[in-house]
């Protein structure tokens, strides 16, 4: 694989990483390019094949781990699996940018434990769980069941970010921004 600089952003649903990745990627001086992962659920809203996932169908996905294509990989909720393509970071890598990745928080654990040195691995923490069931509502893209999941799996998730190495909160938008674009500047500025 060709050599970059791998930024990773986790969180719980509805922490606001999204947000903090796309503000990223307006800023040029950063050079990132965004990630896309695999994924085998279904579209949702909007979405577009290539631009906000590469959907797979689950016999498609199965096949790829099969067969070793996945950077890394993790089934989130039953049958419904994310994984990051080898083949989609060494595509950006090619083009001198560095990587920028909005993913569960272990699949950014383990790039991490991979390439140590090239990773920037940052927890975005929302300010209360209650917070977070408030931003899952709001989407409007999830039913009750769906929200209620995500929330239960919220108290697992904030118990990992002390193994990132940066925890960025999120409690006032402007600030987490700011503060991301800094960590990230710093990092890919370091050789």
């Amino acid at each position: 694989m060709a050599t970059g600089k791998l930024i990773v952003f986790s969180a719980p649903s509805g922490s606001g990483k999204t947000t903090i990745v796309k503000h990223l990627l307006q800023q040029e001086q950063l050079n990132l390019e965004f990630s896309v992962s695999a994924t085998s659920r279904d579209k949702r809203g909007d979405e577009v094949h290539e631009k906000d996932y590469y959907f797979l169908s689950l016999d498609d996905f199965k096949s790829n781990i099969k067969n070793d294509a996945f950077l890394e990989w993790e089934e989130v909720y039953r049958d419904n699996f994310y994984g990051t393509l080898k083949s989609e970071v060494e595509r950006i890598w090619k083009k001198g940018k560095h990587v920028i990745f909005d993913i569960d928080v272990s699949g950014g654990l383990r790039i991490k434990r991979k390439f140590p040195e090239q990773t920037l691995a940052i927890f975005v923490k929302p300010p209360s769980i209650d917070e977070l069931k408030i931003r899952l509502k709001k989407r409007k893209t999830e039913t009750a069941e769906k929200i209620s999941m995500r929330v239960a799996k919220a108290s697992a998730e904030l118990a990992t970010a002390p193994l990132f190495d940066v925890v960025l909160e999120n409690n006032i938008l402007e600030q987490a921004l700011e503060n991301a674009e800094t960590l990230v500047h710093d990092f890919v500025s370091t050789t």
